[in-house]
C-alpha cells in the first residue's frame, strides 16, 4: 500500500480583501475581561467604551436644535429626541458586533472590502466630518469659557467681557497633550475621566430641572409622537435638525475599535459574550445620552416657551444670560455653563482618538499620537479662530450650524457600509445580522439618509435665500 503524503488542509476563502493588523494597537485587548466571574464583573470589565460613545451624542452641536425645539414647540419634540436615541442604539450595537467578530474597526473594514479608490474617498470624507465634529467642539468650549469668565475679565469701562474667543479656541489645543497623556496611563483611566465629565454634564441639569419645575405631564406626553410633528413645517425642520444632530459618524469608527481594548476570547463563544456586554454598556451609556438631550430641551422648554423670550433665536449664549433671571436662582446660568465646557471637553478626548483611529484604519500607517492629534486639532482651530477674530460670536454660531451640516453629509457613508458588512454571512458567519436586524437597520439607514438630506437642502436653501 502506499502511503501518500499528508495534504496541506485547503484554507477557507475570505471575505476580506487584506489582513489587518489590531485597530488602536497601543490599547488593543489591555483591559483584562474574567471569563468566569459573576455575570456583573464581566459587565463592569466591558463598562467604558458605550460612555465614551455617548458623550458624541451630547456634544455641543446637538445644543442649538435642542434649545429651539423647546422654546418654540415646548415639549413637543421629546418623542424625536427619543427616536434619534433608538436609532443611535441600533447603530451602536451594529459597530460592536463589526468590531467584536471580524476584529476591524469599521475604517479597516471599508479598506479591506473596497477598491482602493472607494476606499480613499470614504477616507477623505470622513476626515473632513471629523474635522467638522472637532470644529463643533471646539467653539463649543470656547463659548463656554467666554461665558464662565464674563465677570472676571472686564472691559476697560468695567462691564463683562469674558476669555476672547479667540483665546478660548486656542486654549483647546492643549486636550491634545492631555489625551496623550492619559492614553499613556491605561485605556481605563481615559475612560474614567470621560466617566466623570459625563456625571458633571448629568448633575448640572438635573439641578437646572429641579429649578426650571417642568410641567411633568407634558414632559410624557412629549415622549408620545404626534402628527403634529410632521405635518406643521416648521417642527419638522426643528425635528430633522436634531434627528442630523444627533447620530455622529465618527461614533461608528470610533466604537468599533474601542470595543476591541478588552481582552476577551476571540472564539465564537467568546466573541458573542463580548457583543452580549459591550450592547448593554452601549445601550445604557446612550439613555444617559438621550437623559442630557432631553434635559436641554425640557430645559428650554419650561425657561422659554409661553414667554416674551419664545418668538426670536435663544442661541448658547442668549439662553445662559436668560436662565438665571428667568428661572430666579442664581447658579441657573454658571450651571449651563460648566455642563458646556464639560460636553465641550468630552468631546474633544474622544474626537481626537476617533481621528486617529480613522486615519491608521483607511490608511494603515502609524503616526505618532501626538502628532496626529495635534493634525486634527489645527484643521479646527485655525478656521474657528480667524472666524473667531474677525466676526465673533455670530460667525462663531455660524460655524457650529456649518459643522452639522457637514456631518449630515458623511454620515450615509458610514452607516451604509456598516450595515452592509454586518449583515454579510461571509464576513460575519453566524453573527450576521438576522432579517428582522436587517431590515430595521436599512429603514434607519434610509431615515436618517433621506432626512439629512432635505435638512442639508433648506440649509443651504436659507444661505441663498
Amino acid at each position: 500500500m502506499t502511503i501518500l503524503p499528508a495534504q496541506p488542509k485547503p484554507t477557507e476563502p475570505t471575505a476580506w480583501r487584506r489582513e489587518s493588523p489590531p485597530s488602536l494597537a497601543e490599547s488593543h485587548s489591555s483591559v483584562r475581561v474574567p471569563h468566569t466571574a459573576h455575570p456583573w464583573r464581566k459587565l463592569w470589565a466591558f463598562t467604558g467604551p458605550g460612555l465614551m460613545v455617548a458623550v458624541g451624542y451630547m456634544d455641543p452641536g446637538n445644543w442649538a436644535t435642542d434649545l429651539a425645539a423647546g422654546q418654540r414647540f415646548g415639549y413637543n419634540l421629546l418623542c424625536v429626541v427619543l427616536i434619534s436615541n433608538l436609532m443611535a442604539m441600533l447603530l451602536q450595537h451594529l459597530a460592536v458586533k463589526l468590531g467584536v467578530v471580524t476584529g476591524r474597526d469599521l475604517a479597516q473594514a471599508c479598506r479591506d472590502h473596497f477598491p482602493k479608490p472607494v476606499a480613499m474617498f470614504l477616507w477623505v470624507i470622513c476626515e473632513i466630518a471629523i474635522a467638522a465634529c472637532d470644529l463643533a467642539e471646539v467653539i463649543g468650549s470656547a463659548i463656554a469659557l467666554n461665558l464662565l469668565t464674563q465677570h472676571i475679565i472686564l472691559t476697560p469701562d468695567g462691564q463683562p467681557m469674558g476669555l476672547p474667543l479667540v483665546w478660548g479656541v486656542v486654549l483647546t489645543s492643549l486636550d491634545v497633550m492631555l489625551v496623550l497623556f492619559l492614553q499613556h496611563k491605561g485605556f481605563r483611566v481615559l475612560e474614567c475621566i470621560v466617566a466623570a465629565l459625563i456625571v458633571i454634564i448629568g448633575g448640572c441639569f438635573a439641578y437646572e430641572l429641579i429649578a426650571a419645575r417642568p410641567n411633568l405631564p407634558a414632559v410624557f406626553t412629549g415622549l408620545i409622537p404626534s402628527p403634529q410633528v410632521v405635518t406643521n413645517p416648521a417642527q419638522l425642520y426643528i425635528a430633522i435638525g436634531i434627528l442630523g444632530a444627533t447620530v455622529m459618524p465618527h461614533n461608528l469608527y470610533l466604537h468599533s475599535s474601542i470595543v476591541q481594548t478588552r481582552a476577551f476570547s476571540r472564539d465564537d463563544q467568546g466573541k458573542a459574550m463580548a457583543v452580549r456586554y459591550a450592547t448593554i454598556d452601549s445601550t445604557v451609556a446612550l439613555f444617559f445620552a438621550f437623559f442630557i438631550n432631553a434635559a436641554i430641551l425640557i430645559l428650554a422648554a419650561a425657561a422659554f416657551h409661553n414667554t416674551p423670550h419664545a418668538d426670536g433665536e435663544i442661541g448658547i449664549e442668549r439662553a445662559y444670560e436668560l436662565l438665571t433671571p428667568v428661572l430666579g436662582f442664581s447658579l441657573a446660568s454658571t450651571l449651563f455653563a460648566v455642563a458646556l465646557l464639560a460636553s465641550g471637553q468630552n468631546s474633544t478626548l474622544t474626537g481626537t482618538l476617533a481621528g486617529q483611529i480613522v486615519m491608521e484604519g483607511f490608511l494603515d500607517i502609524r503616526l505618532r499620537p501626538w502628532l496626529r492629534r495635534l493634525i486634527t486639532r489645527l484643521i479646527a482651530i485655525v478656521p474657528a479662530a480667524i472666524v473667531a477674530g474677525l466676526t465673533g460670536a455670530k460667525g462663531v454660531n455660524q460655524l457650529l450650524i456649518l459643522s452639522q451640516v457637514i456631518l449630515s453629509l458623511q454620515l450615509g457613508f458610514a452607516v451604509v457600509p456598516l450595515i452592509l458588512f454586518t449583515s454579510s454571512k461571509a464576513k460575519m458567519g453566524r453573527f450576521a445580522n438576522g432579517p428582522v436586524i436587517t431590515g430595521v437597520a436599512w429603514i434607519t439607514a434610509a431615515i436618517i439618509v433621506v432626512l439629512n438630506v432635505y435638512l442639508l437642502y433648506q440649509t443651504v436653501a436659507g444661505w441663498l435665500a
